[in-house]
């Protein structure tokens, strides 16, 4: 069964991967182990990763961070990964004081923040994932897409995977949560009802097996694993 992934980078990365040593992840096989393990009959046809571009003037290590980022993007290139960037905006906002968590928020009583939220990544992801639905199931021969995997928790998701569910009965829908096994949740309702599968946690010994080589090649120089990771 081909499967097409649409990876959303932001999810994986704070769900999977901050503060830990597997930032250097080979996607692609662990989402194929992944997808055999629910049915030894899937196949990786493609993947599209989404994400915004690093802002160094936000970032913890500043432009090293930009640069990690950019290595990474170029690695996940260099094995037939589809990138596709949004942006964050960055804005002046308002929102309520905190003081403690037995205290609730106040509208009367709001301080000055940045608010900082990434565009277009979701929409940009549901387009995608209905347009591949919709192109792959007019193609009859025995090449065609059978499958479409969301790589996210956001519940933003579940108007489109509704959708695809019922204009497109055949398409099998599967949902990876990006959440470690010790964050393990209770799954999103809206995401797990509109699915036909999902994988709720990815655990340690995974992320370790399908780390990148520290040298990988691409058409250019190599995409060699940064230091701080």
């Amino acid at each position: 069964m081909r499967t097409a992934f649409f990876v959303d980078g932001y999810n994986v990365f704070y769900g999977l991967l901050a503060g830990t040593p597997y930032k250097w992840l080979n996607l692609p096989k662990l989402l194929a182990h992944i997808a055999y393990v629910e049915n030894p009959q899937s196949s990786l046809a493609s993947m599209d990763y989404f994400t915004s571009s690093v802002k160094p003037e936000l970032a913890t290590r500043g432009r090293i961070s930009k640069e990690a980022q950019d290595t990474y993007v170029r690695a996940l290139k260099a094995n037939n990964v589809s990138v596709h960037y949004g942006r964050h905006q960055l804005e002046p906002a308002r929102a309520p004081r905190f003081i403690d968590k037995k205290i609730g928020a106040s509208r009367q009583d709001k301080v000055a923040i940045w608010k900082l939220e990434e565009k277009e990544t979701d929409v940009h992801i549901a387009i995608s994932m209905y347009r591949t639905a919709a192109r792959e199931t007019k193609d009859h021969n025995t090449e065609r897409i059978q499958q479409l995997v969301l790589v996210s928790g956001d519940t933003d998701m579940a108007p489109a995977l509704k959708a695809i569910r019922e204009d497109f009965p055949q398409m099998i829908v599967g949902v990876v949560l990006p959440c470690r096994t010790e964050f393990k949740r209770s799954p999103p309702g809206s995401l797990k009802e509109h699915s036909h599968w999902m994988r709720r946690v990815v655990t340690s010994e995974e992320l370790q097996s399908h780390q990148f080589p520290v040298r990988v090649p691409t058409h250019k120089a190599p995409a060699i694993k940064p230091d701080y990771w």
